[in-house]
């Protein structure tokens, strides 16, 4: 029997892209799904695409009352709860200078704030079930980009909320893992790559493995084989491991050196663009967060 079949496991940002992905790879081996997130169409058009078994529910990660809410729905439609995936997050334009403050609030509110209400929400009955808790941060937590301090700083502190997490819980039967997925050809890195040239570019400067793009489907299979194994860690692709072990090297004298040339004319490029867009996110996700659909 395959080691998912009759596990819930319930996502959140799981509307479309990773979450998505992920949640067909899980059904795919038995698990059942609650797909949590802000656009009810797509969501209902997810758990129908899935089949019988499934629920949706519509929810606010930044919202304690309202992902408990999916929480409680959730172990009301399917019994229980084995498996959350913190996956719900977003990824502002600007440097910490220009920067909408309004909008770096927002992504540390939804990228780390939104972690700890799921994860608080969902850990009573995770433990009942010694289950597993899987928190999507990113390379980024461990290999800074400029232009991308909000998402940067949201996605290493939901690293060091996975581990302290994990020494909390591990006497109760509980594993937590993070993941660390670099570029991933979703529309939220097609949509800054449409929005700034600057963007394209500085991607182009980062070294192997930091430029690798990897498919949706791709990072979609290594998180369920993640969440089939209870991982400390998912790298994707699995050479992100190597950024892990030599995370100091980015933030180094001398790749500081090497890079400062091409930044100094690319961040004051980033700052023209984001100032001329008039807005500090894709048009999508400034949809997705006003309530628009």
């Amino acid at each position: 029997m395959p080691k998912m079949s009759g596990k819930v496991v319930l996502i959140t940002g799981a509307a479309r892209g990773i979450g998505a992905e992920t949640a067909r790879h899980l059904a795919r081996r038995g698990a059942q799904l609650s797909l949590v997130g802000l656009e009810p169409e797509e969501l209902r058009a997810v758990a129908a695409e899935l089949g019988d078994g499934h629920t949706w529910f519509e929810a606010d990660v930044t919202d304690p009352d309202s992902i408990g809410a999916a929480v409680e729905h959730t172990v009301a439609e399917l019994g229980g709860i084995d498996v959350v995936i913190a996956n719900a997050g977003i990824a502002p334009f600007g440097t910490v200078r220009d920067h909408d403050t309004r909008a770096f609030t927002k992504t540390i509110d939804v990228n780390l704030n939104g972690v700890f209400h799921t994860a608080k929400a969902a850990l009573p009955h995770v433990i009942d079930r010694r289950g597993y808790v899987l928190v999507v941060s990113s390379l980024s937590a461990f290999a800074p980009v400029g232009g991308m301090a909000a998402y940067t700083a949201s996605k290493a502190g939901a690293e060091a909320l996975a581990s302290a997490l994990h020494s909390e819980v591990a006497h109760l039967g509980v594993a937590v893992g993070s993941a660390h997925p670099s570029w991933i050809d979703t529309d939220l890195v097609r949509d800054a790559s449409a929005d700034l040239a600057s963007f394209r570019r500085m991607r182009e400067l980062l070294p192997w493995p930091m430029h690798a793009t990897t498919s949706v489907e791709k990072c979609a299979r290594a998180f369920a084989d993640g969440v089939e194994r209870r991982a400390r860690r998912i790298y994707v692709p699995r050479a992100i491991m190597l950024m892990h072990w030599i995370r100091n090297v980015p933030a180094s004298r001398l790749v500081g050196r090497l890079m400062r040339p091409s930044l100094r004319r690319i961040v004051p490029q980033m700052e023209r663009e984001v100032a001329e867009l008039g807005r500090s996110f894709s048009a999508r996700n400034d949809r997705i967060q006003s309530g628009g659909q």
